[in-house]
């Protein structure tokens, strides 16, 4: 019969046993195996690796005999070689305080100097970092702080510029159930999923290039009402042949990493939506091409061959983008909480500011300045890196796949 442990309390006499050293197969076996020779209940373990050194700290209730606890952990530290560390103390560890936020990081090149601006700002938030994880060496090299203590909304506040100051990007989400549950990602088609823009290309074929590439400057920088602009352009496409779409079509480059992003998300069950101001004819072939779930954008009204110069129906415009996002949410069962929005231009602001993560994605300055989050590395999948994942599973799901 398996001897009774006292329930633990706040007053309660605990140990903690920490092994420092190379990293080696059998460590944890042989410490557990060392402590279930003593009457005593786990309550917490912590371990990692870096560089190949190994840290593992176990806390446990303290039993009848600890010296013959010390002495049996000191006793697997010398067969392997390792540092051991005991401290007493009494009850859990230190409660994780409320407020739990999630602060991810991305930067080429991340120094330390960021570190220690990012780390001060959450101090002063009242923040305590409980843990550090790599989630990515390579493209961009992204770190995961899981903080207590500190109101997300004033960490959101506090760290982006702490962050734009030093050159990284710097994502803040509070955590709870929620960041587990099925997620609707939405978003803007060009400069973000692709390189530049649709309407751009098409204006070559119309001799217009300069003109609309102007137009388009200003709209997506918020200078001019997105809707008239719109119609404004597409009315300089005038006679261009409908086969001029194909032609753009094949010319079209997806944003680096955006395939691995929507591949890798598509594998946990995610769901995926374009919500654009470009056109039906294009964006519906993308969709498929991607596997895409739901999308919305403008028609180009098309007469004989040859466009007309006018867009059909309600023009999607900055408004009718988070509109979409939310008619999408509902349509795929999802909260509007635990959609991520992408976007840069300034008509992706009202859908970045419904999602429950938005996303400025090497956006324009009034985009970023205004958005919760802004990302300004080249990579799409950098977005994955902001929901927990890490470039290790994605290499791992890739090969599973190749197999």
């Amino acid at each position: 019969m398996t001897e009774h442990v006292p329930a633990l309390h706040l007053t309660s006499a605990t140990v903690l046993v920490t092994l420092t050293g190379p990293d080696q197969s059998g460590v944890s076996t042989r410490l557990f195996e060392a402590l279930a020779n003593h009457l005593v209940e786990i309550v917490d373990v912590e371990q990692i690796v870096v560089r190949g050194r190994l840290v593992l700290s176990v806390l446990a209730t303290e039993p009848d005999d600890v010296a013959a606890l010390e002495s049996d952990a000191h006793a697997v530290g010398r067969e392997l070689g390792l540092e051991v560390e005991i401290e007493h103390g009494t009850g859990d560890n230190r409660p994780r305080r409320v407020g739990r936020s999630q602060v991810t990081l991305l930067a080429s090149q991340l120094q330390p100097a960021a570190m220690a601006a990012i780390a001060a700002r959450i101090k002063t938030a009242g923040g305590n970092i409980d843990r550090i994880m790599r989630l990515a060496r390579y493209p961009v090299t992204a770190l995961r702080l899981e903080v207590s203590g500190a109101d997300p909304d004033l960490l959101q506040a506090e760290l982006p510029a702490a962050a734009y100051e030093h050159g990284v990007d710097i994502a803040v989400e509070e955590r709870g159930i929620l960041r587990h549950a099925q997620r609707l990602v939405v978003m803007d088609v060009d400069s973000t999923l692709i390189q530049g823009e649709v309407i751009e290309m098409l204006a070559e074929h119309a001799g217009h290039a300069a003109e609309v590439a102007s137009v388009t400057e200003q709209a997506m920088r918020g200078e001019l009402d997105f809707e008239a602009s719109l119609r404004a352009r597409v009315a300089m496409l005038e006679g261009v042949p409908a086969s001029a779409l194909d032609e753009v079509h094949d010319a079209l480059q997806y944003t680096p990493g955006a395939r691995t992003m929507i591949r890798t998300l598509k594998r946990l069950g995610y769901r995926f939506a374009l919500v654009s101001g470009g056109f039906t004819q294009l964006i519906e072939r993308m969709a498929e091409d991607l596997g895409i779930d739901y999308f919305a954008a403008n028609e180009l009204e098309i007469v004989d061959g040859r466009l007309t110069g006018r867009v059909l129906g309600t023009v999607v415009d900055r408004a009718g983008k988070a509109e979409a996002l939310r008619r999408f949410a509902a349509e795929a069962n999802i909260s509007v909480k635990n959609t991520v929005a992408i976007g840069d231009g300034a008509n992706d602001l009202d859908m970045l500011a419904a999602a429950g993560l938005g996303v400025a994605f090497n956006a324009k300055p009034v985009v970023r300045d205004q958005a919760r989050t802004a990302v300004n590395v080249p990579y799409l999948d950098a977005i994955v890196y902001l929901l927990g994942i890490t470039r290790e599973e994605i290499e791992a799901a890739d090969a599973a796949d190749e197999r």
